[in-house]
């Protein structure tokens, strides 16, 4: 299994502006100078200015990239490609990486915050249009455009075969203020009467059910596998109401467990302290803002108050600057693109 921070950094952090110059221009004016001994400062500064661009590199916060071993959805080659959240907008952490919607087969929402479900109208859109997403929805479709058929076949069946839409993973809790959330922007195929989150996602249920039952999932990865289980944890209070943030625990067959708490309040939540001690590998949530919003473990908690064989488990994470920390005390501090390979054997 590959983890890939794709986006690490505050929820709505924004990004700054470079100067700069293009290498095919930069390398023109090289030549010019050469050749032209005799122009002076104000007019090669002048030449700069004219060549100059002020390029703006936004900060994401869009999460992790998961990827298991094993035939993906798409058209049965590896990796299986799965999003832990999607950011408030999952495009730019993908291409920066080379990927596209089309090349993701599930997401994972803890909560419905926005910068952790904005980008679920990109996937669904783009996703849905796309006749080639996968092999079935190409062979589903033949030669019709996707609204043709939905509206052709309304009164016979609701919604897209489950092989031809990216995979949803998402607690029972988390699903219905989800679709509060995107149902407007999502119901936007034309002619189409009853458009709704299944019409873009397969859906599965994690967590506790009604029967009262405890639903996992398990990915293949190689020969081996790994248990993904939500895991609950506090995130905020608000209107007197709570808002959960259901993390995963991901279990190799080997026991090895990657714990990914997502938004968490409070530095280890007293219901979530087994897990962290069970854990080999801690993703952890890090505020790293003059002003602690109360809503996040602050690095200096972390710091100061975090057990010292817990530290060294934990790769921090969302931040709004670099946290600065002593050498050693925790197993890294993640930028975007970053990745770990596991079971991490070292």
């Amino acid at each position: 299994m590959k983890i890939i921070a794709i986006g690490v950094n505050a929820a709505f952090s924004t990004g700054e502006y470079e100067v700069v110059i293009p290498e095919e221009k930069a390398y023109e004016l090289i030549l010019e100078i050469q050749n032209t001994p005799n122009l002076s400062k104000e007019e090669i500064k002048a030449k700069i200015s004219q060549l100059t661009k002020r390029c703006y590199n936004p900060k994401w916060h869009s999460n992790f990239l998961i990827e298991f071993d094993m035939p993906n959805k798409r058209d049965g080659k590896r990796p299986y490609r799965l999003l832990i959240d999607i950011g408030g907008d999952v495009r730019h952490a993908l291409k920066a990486i080379g990927l596209s919607s089309s090349q993701i087969d599930g997401i994972y929402i803890s909560h419905p915050h926005n910068d952790h479900i904005g980008g679920i109208e990109y996937m669904g859109l783009t996703t849905l249009f796309n006749p080639f997403y996968t092999k079935a929805k190409k062979e589903w479709l033949g030669d019709e455009f996707i609204a043709n058929k939905l509206f052709h076949e309304e009164k016979t069946w609701t919604d897209p075969p489950r092989d031809t839409k990216p995979d949803l993973y998402i607690h029972k809790k988390v699903l219905e203020p989800l679709r509060r959330a995107v149902g407007p922007g999502l119901d936007t195929v034309q002619g189409v009467p009853d458009v709704h989150l299944e019409t873009y996602f397969d859906i599965h249920l994690v967590g506790k059910q009604e029967d009262g039952t405890t639903v996992t999932h398990s990915f293949q990865d190689g020969d081996d596998s790994w248990k993904m289980k939500p895991i609950f944890a506090m995130h905020v209070f608000s209107s007197s109401e709570e808002m959960p943030s259901y993390g995963v625990s991901l279990q190799h067959t080997s026991g090895y467990t990657v714990l990914m708490p997502t938004d968490i309040q409070y530095m280890i939540p007293p219901q979530l302290e087994m897990h962290y001690r069970k854990a080999n590998r801690i993703y952890m949530d890090c505020e790293t803002s003059p002003f602690p919003s109360g809503v996040h473990p602050h690095i200096s908690d972390l710091i100061n108050h975090l057990a010292p064989d817990i530290q060294k488990r934990c790769l921090l994470y969302h931040y709004d600057g670099v946290p600065e920390v002593p050498e050693g005390m925790f197993y890294g501090v993640l930028k975007a693109g970053d990745w770990h390979i596991y079971p991490d054997c070292g």
